[in-house]
C-alpha cells in the first residue's frame, strides 16, 4: 500500500485534475436523478394491495385519485371547474353529483345515500382520477395544476397532495440541510483540530465524495425523498473519521521523516487505509443490513449509503492527501493551539469512579430496556408534514365536513350478480366506522336499472373485468380502529369473492406495518450477525464481540427509550433504520478504543490499568471530535426540518451517536477493567502471550 501511496503523492496535481473533472458527469447524474416522494410505492409488488393498484393502472388507466371538496359553489360553476380539471394534463375522469344525473335519470330519483355522501350543506365532494400513480412526477404536477385552478374555494386531498406537498418542502429545505451540517461540522473542526483551514479542507474532500455518490444514484431506478435528504448528512457524519485518521497519521510521520512530506504522505496514506478499511466494514455492514428489507426504502437507502461510504474511503486515499500536500504550508500558518487540552485527567476521573459509573448505567438499564420495548410509531405518512400544509387543510376539510378520514377502493371482479353485490355493501356499510359505499349498485337497483346511470358515471366505476366501489371510513389511516375495520371489510368481501381486494392509501398502510414488523427483527439479527463476525476476525476473541456490541446496543435502547418517556412517537422508519445505522456507524467508537487497548495491553505489555489509560489518551479526542461532528451535522437539521420522517430521524441519529460516544468514553473503561482476566483467556492474541502469566510475575516482584 505504500506503493500505492507514492504513486498518488508523485501525482498529486493530476489527481485533483481527475476529481474536480468527474465532478461534471457526477453534477449531470445527480440532476437526472429521479426522486420519489411516495414511500408507499417501495412495498413489494407480491402483497394483495400492490397487485390491485397495478390492476386500477391496466383496467381504468387510473393509479391514483382525490377527494376534492369544494366551499360555496353554485351547481353551475361547479360543472365548469369539473370541465376545467378535466382538461388538466393526466387527469383521467373527474366524478361529481352532476354526473350520476341525466336526462333518463333526473337527480330526484337518485338515492339520498349519495346525496349524502357527495353533500354536506354548502360542501360537496368531486373525485379526480389521475392516469398515473400516486407518486409520479405526473400525478404531483396535475395536483399543482388543479391547485391553481380551484384557488381557495377547493381543497385537494389523498396521497397524491401529500407527496407533492412532501415534494415542494423537501426541495425547498434541502440546501438548508447541507448548509447547517456545514456549518456545524466546521465549528466542531475548528474547536479539536489545531489549523483553522483544516476544517475547510475536509469538507472539501468529502463535499466532493458526496457529489460522487449522489451523482451515481442514476444507476438506479430513483431515489427516496429520505435518501435524497439524508444521504449528503450521514455521509459527511459517517466519513469524517477517515480524514482525521489521514491527517493525524501524516502529522505523525512528518515527525518520522522530518521534511520529507512526500514520504510521510505516502506512509499515512498505508496507515490510513489499514485503518478505515475496518472502520468502514462495520459501517458497511450496518447499512448492507438494510437491503434486506421487505419494504423496499431499506434497500434505496441501503445501497446509497454504501456506495457513500466506498466514497468516502477512496476520496480519503486519494483525494485528501493531494489537497493536503497542497496546502500543507497553509496549514502550518494558520495552525493554532487546540481549544481542546488534554484529556489524560478525564481517564484518570473514570478509572477511580469506575464503580459509581457501572451503578449508574446498570440502574439506567431497566427503564432503557422498558422504554426500548414500549415506544410508540406512526405510519400514516401524512402525519410527518405541518398542519399549513394544502394537503394537511384538505385532509382536514374532509374530515370536518364529511366525516370522512380515509377513502378505501374496493375492487371486484365483475360477474358477481345484482343481489351478492347489493348484500355485499350492505353487509360493508354495517362495518364499524365505515360512513357510505358508492358503487353502481349502491346507485341502482329494482327500481333504477343499471342502464339507466349515465355512461360517464359507469365507465368511471367499471373496466372490461373489474368493477370498484369507494369505501368512505370515519377512521384514520393507519390507526388500530383503522386496520381492524380493513381486516373486517377484507373478510367480507373475501367471502363473497375470492378474487375481490380492498386497495388504496389505508390498505396499503396496513400492510406497510404487517411488513415492518418483519424486517425490524430481521435487519437487527442480520446487523448484529454481521458486526459480531466482523469484531470477531478483526480481535480473534470471543469476548470482545460479546462486550462492544453489546455496550452499543445498550446505547440504541437509552436512545429509542427517550421517545417513550417524552410521550413522542415516532415514524415507522425510524425504528427499523435506527439500529442498525447507529450500531454500524459508532461501534467503530468502541473498535478504536479496543484497538488502543490491545496495543498497549499486549505489544507495550503493561497491566490493564495502564493499558486502559493509555487507549483512553490516545482514543478519547478521535471519538470526541467523531462523535460530535455526527451529532452536529445531524441535529442542526432535526431542528430546521418541518418533515418529521426527516426530523425525527436526524435526531435519533444524533442523539445516538452522542449516547454512544459517553458509553465508549465512560462505560466500556470500566467494564474493560472488570472484563479483562476474561478478556485475555478468551483473546487468541492474548493467550498466545502469556499475558495471566505476565501479570502475576509482576505482582509478585512489586511484593
Amino acid at each position: 500500500m505504500v506503493a500505492f501511496g507514492k504513486k498518488i503523492v508523485k501525482y498529486r496535481v493530476v489527481v485533483l485534475i481527475l476529481a474536480i473533472l468527474l465532478l461534471i458527469p457526477a453534477g449531470l447524474g445527480y440532476i437526472h436523478t429521479r426522486v420519489n416522494y411516495d414511500l408507499l410505492s417501495y412495498l413489494p409488488e407480491s402483497l394483495e394491495t400492490v397487485k390491485g393498484q397495478n390492476i386500477m393502472v391496466d383496467e381504468y388507466g387510473m393509479g391514483a385519485f382525490s377527494m376534492i371538496i369544494l366551499e360555496n359553489m353554485e351547481s353551475q360553476d361547479v360543472v365548469k371547474l369539473e370541465s376545467k380539471i378535466e382538461k388538466v394534463d393526466h387527469v383521467k375522469k373527474v366524478l361529481s353529483y352532476n354526473d350520476f344525473a341525466s336526462d333518463s335519470l333526473p337527480r330526484d330519483m337518485l338515492p339520498n345515500s349519495l346525496k349524502k355522501a357527495m353533500f354536506n350543506g354548502d360542501a360537496q365532494i368531486m373525485i379526480a382520477m389521475f392516469d398515473d400513480t400516486t407518486s409520479s412526477d405526473n400525478t404531483m404536477q396535475a395536483i399543482t395544476d388543479i391547485r391553481k385552478l380551484c384557488k381557495k374555494q377547493a381543497f385537494v386531498s389523498g396521497m397524491g397532495g401529500v407527496t407533492t406537498d412532501i415534494k415542494d418542502l423537501v426541495d425547498r429545505e434541502l440546501p438548508s440541510y447541507v448548509a447547517i451540517a456545514v456549518i456545524l461540522s466546521i465549528i466542531l473542526l475548528l474547536i479539536f483540530t489545531d489549523s483553522y483551514v483544516v476544517p475547510f479542507l475536509f469538507l472539501t474532500n468529502i463535499g466532493i465524495a458526496i457529489v460522487y455518490n449522489m451523482g451515481t444514484n442514476f444507476i438506479l431506478k430513483d431515489v427516496s425523498y429520505l435518501t435524497k435528504a439524508l444521504a449528503a448528512i450521514l455521509q459527511l457524519a459517517v466519513t469524517m473519521d477517515y480524514s482525521i485518521f489521514l491527517l493525524e497519521s501524516y502529522q505523525h510521520n512528518k515527525t518520522k521523516y522530518g521534511d520529507d512530506r512526500e514520504r510521510a504522505m505516502a506512509h499515512a496514506i498505508s496507515n490510513t487505509f489499514t485503518s478505515i478499511t475496518a472502520s468502514s466494514v462495520t459501517t458497511v455492514a450496518g447499512f448492507a443490513a438494510l437491503m434486506v428489507m421487505v419494504f423496499k426504502l431499506g434497500a434505496n437507502i441501503g445501497v446509497v449509503m454504501i456506495k457513500g461510504v466506498i466514497f468516502g474511503v477512496f476520496s480519503c486515499i486519494t483525494i485528501l492527501p493531494a489537497i493536503i500536500l497542497v496546502f500543507d504550508k497553509v496549514i502550518d500558518k494558520t495552525s493554532h493551539k487546540p481549544l481542546i487540552g488534554s484529556l489524560e485527567k478525564l481517564s484518570g476521573f473514570i478509572l477511580k469512579h469506575r464503580w459509581i459509573i457501572v451503578v449508574v448505567f446498570a440502574i439506567i438499564f431497566v427503564p432503557a430496556m422498558y422504554g426500548n420495548s414500549h415506544y410508540k410509531v406512526y405510519y400514516n405518512i401524512a402525519k410527518s408534514l405541518p398542519d399549513s400544509l394544502p394537503s394537511a387543510k384538505a385532509n382536514k376539510k374532509l374530515e370536518e365536513e364529511f366525516n370522512m378520514k380515509t377513502t378505501h377502493v374496493l375492487m371486484i371482479k365483475r360477474g358477481l350478480s345484482v343481489k351478492d353485490k347489493k348484500e355485499l355493501i350492505e353487509s360493508v356499510e354495517d362495518v364499524k366506522g365505515v360512513n357510505s359505499v358508492l358503487g353502481i349498485n349502491s346507485l341502482v337497483g329494482s327500481t333504477i336499472p343499471e342502464s339507466m346511470l349515465p355512461a360517464r358515471a359507469r365507465d368511471a366505476l367499471q373496466s372490461k373485468n373489474y368493477e370498484i366501489m369507494f369505501v368512505s371510513s370515519d377512521y384514520g389511516q393507519a390507526t388500530d380502529e383503522g386496520n381492524r375495520q380493513i381486516e373486517d371489510i377484507d373478510k367480507i368481501i373475501k367471502g363473497y369473492q375470492k378474487d375481490a381486494m380492498l386497495i388504496g392509501e389505508g390498505p396499503l398502510m396496513n400492510d406497510l406495518q404487517k411488513v415492518n414488523d418483519v424486517d425490524i427483527m430481521k435487519v437487527n439479527i442480520l446487523s448484529i450477525g454481521a458486526i459480531f463476525i466482523i469484531i470477531l476476525f478483526t480481535f480473534k476473541s470471543i469476548s470482545l464481540p460479546v462486550i462492544l456490541v453489546a455496550l452499543i446496543e445498550f446505547a440504541i435502547a437509552i436512545n429509542m427509550a427517550i421517545p417513550f418517556y417524552m410521550n413522542t412517537s415516532l415514524p415507522f422508519v425510524a425504528s427499523v433504520v435506527i439500529g442498525t445505522v447507529q450500531l454500524g456507524s459508532t461501534v467503530d467508537y468502541a473498535i478504536l478504543f479496543t484497538s488502543n487497548y490491545m496495543k498497549w495491553r499486549v505489544d507495550y505489555k503493561q497491566d490493564k490499568a495502564g493499558a486502559i489509560k493509555s487507549a483512553q489518551k490516545f482514543s478519547v479526542k478521535s471519538i470526541l471530535t467523531s462523535g460530535l461532528c455526527f451529532f452536529g451535522a445531524t441535529f442542526g437539521v432535526a431542528t430546521y426540518s418541518n418533515i418529521d420522517m426527516i426530523s425525527s430521524l436526524c435526531m435519533l441519529l444524533a442523539r445516538g451517536a452522542f449516547i454512544s460516544m459517553i458509553i465508549v468514553i465512560f462505560l466500556l473503561p470500566a467494564v474493560m477493567w472488570i472484563m479483562d482476566p476474561i478478556i485475555i483467556r478468551t483473546t487468541l492474541g492474548m493467550r498466545k502471550e502469556n499475558i495471566v502469566e505476565r501479570d502475576k510475575t509482576a505482582k509478585e516482584s512489586i511484593a
